[in-house]
């Protein structure tokens, strides 16, 4: 069997409002119904693969474990990395945990924020690969062109190894427009996918021969590591040390044992979007549309609004991009859609919160949204998942009002014990201890309205917390 490992890191700049540092895109309903990160689960579930392994950040630790049951999923092992260090790093700590038990164990290095049309196709290549990654090799799989692409690395397939399964000749670098007509003029050229397939003591030797600095380090760090609830918490002061690399320049470009399965079905790493707009369905005039958009003479244009308070109106629009949310817009030109991440160090240059925070804050027990943030006082819109409970807390700078909206809330205040259904409330003073749970089977959702000095999310004393949150840490 292979377990897959999905790589749930980024910085969420490309694809800029919807992705942000805060919830990159991976996470998002990008093409679909369903986040990228759940479409990669599930495309690598059934009889022949195991429980994923995900390795993630703490900020996105409980946003895997929702995703992952909202779609009746678990993991073999849910990885931290105290902070991104590249892909390599993650792809020898993923081998080394899954060596423990099994040095023969079959990996499926994978990122979580790809596209992919016809998942029973990319199975069908993995299975293909896996005769060859038995032997030894580091298989990975390479992409059928579909056009001179200059924002992907290619891959050089030599003579056939095994049915299917060909020698990796080289590397390509992403080229310039020239060379990649060139490129994409020899069939044996393949997009570079970033996915590969081999036995953990296979991945680990590579290590070993090309990279043995970040195995030392990595292995040190992992074997520091501590078990907190269902995570795996690799150590933050060893990995500090780690070497910033990617998998492909530590390791595979420089490996004799590398093979690639072509496939030929449709795929995006959807790094911009213009590439969303590419995978995304269009009308006969080419324009991809969501909820809340409208538009009179457009071509070749995406309009997504991420909200139904905002209708989004294009008028005379051609291969364009725009993008609504409640708190940032972006226009571009498609073919301009890569240089969003420039705008976005604009705007953390200028210290403009909308560059990496989204304005939904995910916590384990659910979400809220700022609805109103002025002088001394703020009102939020709070979701709480059934069964979930916020820590048991104090604050010294704010007392807080809570109307609950829908479900039931049982409030904590000091000693009272109260249930408050919709439309009821509850003041919650200075200093009081207090604490709200949802013992409902439906979402319970509040208005909170805090007044006072200051409200900062780090204006927290922490009593108890099923999370294991420390003092000071948000929610």
């Amino acid at each position: 069997m292979i377990t897959p490992i999905l790589l749930c890191g980024g910085s969420g700049t490309r694809l800029w409002p919807l992705s942000r540092k805060s919830f990159p895109k991976q996470f998002a309903d990008m093409i679909g119904d369903e986040s990228l990160f759940q479409a990669s689960a599930k495309r690598f579930a059934g009889p022949e693969f195991t429980d994923p392994i995900i390795i993630t950040g703490n900020d996105f630790r409980f946003i895997v474990t929702e995703q992952l049951d909202e779609v009746g999923m678990n993991a073999t092992d849910i990885m931290i990395e105290p902070e991104g260090r590249n892909t390599a790093p993650a792809a020898i700590a993923a081998a080394l945990q899954m060596a423990k038990t099994d040095p023969n164990a079959m990996m499926l290095l994978v990122p979580s924020d790809h596209a992919v049309a016809d998942p029973q196709a990319f199975r069908t290549a993995v299975e293909k690969g896996s005769v060859a990654a038995a032997e030894g090799q580091i298989v990975t799989f390479g992409i059928a062109p579909t056009r001179a692409e200059t924002g992907y690395g290619w891959l050089e397939a030599g003579d056939e190894t095994h049915p299917k399964v060909h020698q990796l000749t080289r590397f390509i670098e992403k080229p310039n427009e020239e060379r990649a007509k060139e490129l994409f003029e020899n069939k044996i050229n393949l997009w570079n996918a970033g996915v590969f397939l081999a036995k953990a003591d296979t991945l680990i030797e590579a290590f070993r021969e090309h990279a043995p600095e970040i195995l030392a380090s990595v292995e040190a760090a992992l074997n520091a590591g501590t078990n907190d609830l269902s995570f795996i918490r690799i150590d933050p002061d060893l990995w500090a040390s780690v070497p910033e690399d990617s998998v492909d320049y530590a390791v595979m470009e420089k490996a004799d044992n590398m093979s690639v399965v072509r496939f030929d079905g449709q795929w995006s790493d959807l790094g911009s979007w213009e590439s969303v707009w590419q995978e995304s369905p269009k009308d006969e005039n080419g324009n991809a549309f969501s909820e809340n958009t409208t538009a009179f003479d457009c071509e070749n244009t995406l309009l997504r609004s991420e909200t139904d308070e905002i209708e989004l109106v294009a008028i005379g629009m051609k291969d364009t991009v725009a993008v609504a949310m409640r708190d940032a817009v972006m226009v571009a030109n498609l073919s301009d859609s890569q240089h969003v991440k420039k705008a976005v160090k604009v705007l953390k240059d200028r210290g403009a919160k909308q560059a990496q925070h989204f304005p939904v804050d995910h916590r384990p027990w659910g979400w809220f949204e700022t609805l109103v943030l002025a002088d001394r006082f703020q009102v939020k819109r709070i979701h709480v998942h059934p069964g979930a409970s916020l820590s048991l807390q104090s604050h010294h700078h704010r007392s807080e009002h809570w109307i609950v909206v829908a479900g039931t809330a049982k409030v904590t205040v000091d000693d009272t014990v109260t249930l408050l259904t919709e439309n009821q409330s509850v003041y919650i003073p200075l200093g009081a201890v207090h604490r709200m749970e949802n013992p409902g089977k439906v979402p319970m959702v509040l208005i909170e309205v805090q007044t006072g000095a200051y409200l900062g999310e780090d204006d927290i004393i922490r009593y108890e917390d099923i999370y294991s949150r420390g003092q000071g840490a948000k929610g």
